[in-house]
């Protein structure tokens, strides 16, 4: 544990060097007490302290200075405080925090594993040839979840794209002015289907596939191809500008096709 750690007296002295060097030479103890939430009677004894320690001078007008002493204890406490931190985010974080993952195969306890992201979901294997591995923290069957930690490397993955079918509404038809041979070769299993309207979920419906997603369709097709999980959005032609906007607003890929009869 580094000194400013280890008791108030020493984060107290830290914290109001920092206030004296970011504000001086005009700073005074009610501006320091306000900005760290204490009283300026504390403030008063604390700076007490450093001017006697030779941290910090005052003109005699209740105005104060971090002297060259000053700077010096401050950088070697706050590099104290950076090598802490880094330890405590690559030494400890690392191996306390775990990902919760789907076993590809019948995996035990403390074994070495490789990840992978597949249609959206972390998969942990012990099949080589990928970059981002860890630990089991317990035995797990095929298909189960499972914990990994001491996480090292990245996992590879880009963003789904969504391909967003217009099928006119009502007034122009509705469903029974859609092409359904040319949708239901783009509805494929390994896909999320959505459906904006009421039209587009009627679409579907004749083609005998329920939408995965109804309510909430838009933000589902957005996280879906964050998790690089391609989907399919039949929607509408009047949400279609809304829907187009927010797959533009978050820099997705998308394929726009007309699927209303000639």
């Amino acid at each position: 544990m580094v000194d400013v750690l280890q008791s108030k007296r020493h984060s107290s002295r830290f914290q109001i060097l920092v206030e004296i060097a970011a504000h001086q030479p005009n700073v005074r103890q009610k501006e320091v007490a306000e900005s760290l939430g204490v009283t300026p009677q504390a403030i008063s004894e604390y700076i007490k302290d450093l001017v006697r320690d030779g941290l910090v001078v005052t003109d005699g007008r209740m105005r104060y200075r971090i002297t060259k002493e000053g700077v010096e204890w401050l950088l070697e406490s706050a590099a104290d405080l950076k090598r802490y931190a880094s330890f405590v985010m690559d030494d400890i974080i690392s191996q306390v925090s775990v990902w919760a993952a789907i076993a590809d195969e019948d995996l035990d306890a403390g074994e070495k594993v490789y990840l992978k992201m597949r249609n959206g979901l972390l998969y942990a294997s012990k099949e080589d040839g990928v970059e981002a591995m860890g630990v089991t923290i317990s035995d797990a069957v095929k298909g189960e979840d499972v914990g990994v930690s001491e996480q090292k490397g990245l996992i590879s993955l880009e963003n789904g794209i969504v391909t967003v079918c217009k099928v006119p509404r009502i007034q122009l038809g509705g469903s029974r002015n859609v092409d359904l041979d040319s949708l239901s070769q783009i509805i494929t299993d390994d896909k999320l289907i959505g459906a904006l309207g009421s039209e587009a979920l009627v679409t579907l419906q004749k083609l005998g596939r329920e939408p995965d997603v109804f309510f909430g369709a838009k933000e589902s097709a957005v996280e879906s191809a964050f998790h690089g999980r391609s989907s399919v959005v039949v929607c509408v032609d009047e949400q279609v500008p809304h829907l187009l906007s927010r797959l533009e607003g978050e820099g997705l890929k998308y394929v726009l096709l007309d699927l209303s009869k000639a």
